[in-house]
């Protein structure tokens, strides 16, 4: 059990005992538990009794409490809680906006215990009524449902794809003679997935009775070319069927959406049993369009040159946009940039929180300098290695910068990033954004939407509007490789590389675990065919410093 699987626990049990209204400073206690698990140094199920309690915030008490998690998979108290609460008031927390104090109204006033009879209370106007609610909670209420009802049976494509990986590997070592091959929504890297796709030429039977021996799976057949796999707690299994010589073309088939292959099949031939997805695209006089771009109509009108040189893992030369202890990271400065090194990379872009980020234990001035210091030494003792001194600052409410000029030109790059009071309109939205933009000291536009996927959809932006600002204004756009954000949205990719913006995959990391996130941000760049020229973690330390030193020309206009 990971660190954030026992946090899990622990901010459960404390929102429940909420709740029930139980004692605050106990209630609290679990909170500031689940808090200070998720920046433990090291995996709790590694460290022995004393070590554990031993650690900052943890004391005998909570390691008790999270050896008895380990030892057992349970929490004996929030079990307890659990069994004294509806099911439905669990999904009600899942809503943004209703904290465990309002859903204690909700159930104990209303009586309602679960979504449909929040949503019917809602449709009744019946919210409004109740003290601290009103029409405008009613609707987000609403507005939250309806987006939950939405997205519900989808996950994360870095979920999926873990999981995907690991079952071709159990499949192919049980059928060493037969192929298997992603396909569909996971093989084209899309940020969210229903279902995972799979083309083998496996027999259909004998696919079946594998899977029907497993205890709590079922197996149903669609049709005879296709069978769905339901396994408790992950993504659906969709089985296509075919046989060896007609198994590039079911991949090819499978593999693009409706749009791409409706399209494909109105101007061109699919050749019956092609001995490779290369060779179908060859036959019909096109470039052959990786498997991750086959979205739309009109990439089938793009030239070779689209799909030359777009970025892969091994283009990132840094990390940029991360998080330390100066902050709200797990590890210290030096730890970050060591493990950065150490990955073979040539530089760190430390970005902690700001001053307005308190939650976050955000940097005052005085605290800036002296993070300043620490990073000078280590520059000396890393070098070639380097840090970059950045910030994430936050975009206050009217897009100013949360920091005098004074401070902001003591850094060699801003990250300028919403985090606070995102339900806005459009007209809002861009005032503020814009105005964050057309700060000098602005270099790179972090997160530009705060959505995050299956949970929060962002705020609303003029896409076109934003990306010509940021050309206007030599403004970087993050492409956050969080696979909760993978915000800019792929989306918008081509638009920007066509107006000569450049964008930046980069990990947002508050721990060196991290950095691997990386990797999800290229993948969702390469759906949008990023090409790593035109990414900014693609520079190397010298490229970046160059970048650096010609962008600081605009603080001088």
């Amino acid at each position: 059990m990971t660190n954030y699987e026992i946090a899990d626990h622990f901010a459960l049990l404390s929102k429940l005992m909420d709740i029930h209204g139980e004692d605050s400073f106990r209630t609290k206690s679990y909170s500031i538990a689940a808090y200070n698990i998720e920046r433990l140094p090291g995996e709790a199920a590694e460290m022995d009794d004393a070590t554990l309690a031993s650690m900052k915030g943890i004391g005998a008490s909570t390691a008790k409490r999270i050896r008895e998690l380990l030892n057992t998979g349970k929490l004996q108290a929030l079990e307890d809680m659990l069994a004294r609460t509806p099911p439905g008031i669990l999904d009600m927390l899942k809503i943004k906006g209703l904290g465990p104090k309002k859903i204690a109204v909700i159930w104990m006033e209303l009586g309602i215990e679960s979504l449909g009879e929040l949503e019917y209370a809602c449709n009744e106007n019946r919210l409004v009524s109740l003290k601290g609610f009103g029409a405008k909670t009613q609707e987000s209420v609403l507005q939250n449902i309806a987006y939950m009802k939405q997205n519900a049976g989808f996950y994360l494509w870095a979920e999926a794809e873990a999981i995907a990986g690991a079952m071709l590997q159990q499949l192919q070592a049980r059928y060493p003679g037969n192929t298997f091959a992603l396909t569909g929504d996971v093989r084209r890297q899309c940020e969210t997935v229903e279902h995972i796709a799979i083309v083998t030429d496996v027999p259909a039977a004998t696919l079946s009775v594998a899977f029907g021996d497993t205890e709590g799976v079922t197996v149903s057949h669609d049709d005879e070319a296709l069978m769905t796999v339901t396994i408790p707690g992950q993504p659906k299994l969709h089985f296509h069927f075919t046989d060896a010589e007609r198994f590039y073309r079911t991949l090819f088939e499978t593999t693009g959406s409706e749009a791409f292959m409706t399209a494909f099949k109105e101007k061109y031939t699919l050749p019956d049993a092609p001995a490779s997805e290369d060779e179908i695209f060859t036959a019909n006089g096109l470039p052959v369009i990786p498997a991750m771009m086959r979205e739309t109509a009109e990439v089938l009108q793009q030239p070779q040159s689209t799909f030359e040189g777009i970025i892969v893992p091994g283009d990132i030369k840094g990390i940029i946009h991360s998080h330390s202890k100066w902050s709200d990271g797990v590890h210290t400065l030096e730890q970050m940039a060591i493990a950065a090194r150490d990955a073979g990379l040539e530089y760190l872009v430390i970005s902690d929180h700001s001053q307005t980020a308190v939650y976050a234990d955000g940097l005052k001035p005085e605290r800036v300098a002296e993070q300043h210091q620490e990073i000078d030494a280590l520059n000396a003792r890393l070098a070639p290695f380097r840090i970059f001194k950045s910030i994430e600052s936050d975009i206050l409410g009217d897009g100013s910068l949360d920091y005098a000029d004074s401070v902001l030109a003591t850094f060699d790059l801003v990250i300028a990033s919403v985090h606070s009071n995102l339900k806005m309109t459009e007209e809002k939205a861009m005032e503020r954004v814009l105005r964050a933009i057309r700060n000098p000291y602005t270099t790179i536009l972090g997160h530009p939407t705060g959505r995050l996927l299956l949970s929060r959809k962002g705020y609303p932006l003029d896409h076109k509007t934003i990306i010509d600002a940021c050309k206007e204004h030599d403004v970087v756009i993050e492409i956050n490789a969080h696979p909760r954000r993978l915000d800019m949205d792929w989306r918008w990719i081509a638009y920007a590389q066509e107006r000569g913006v450049l964008l930046s995959v980069d990990p947002d990391a508050h721990s060196i675990e991290g950095y691997r996130d990386t990797y999800y941000g290229v993948m969702v760049a390469q759906k949008g065919g990023l090409l790593r020229q035109n990414n900014l973690s693609s520079y190397t330390r010298a490229e970046l410093e160059a970048f650096l030193e010609k962008n600081k020309e605009k603080r001088k206009g």
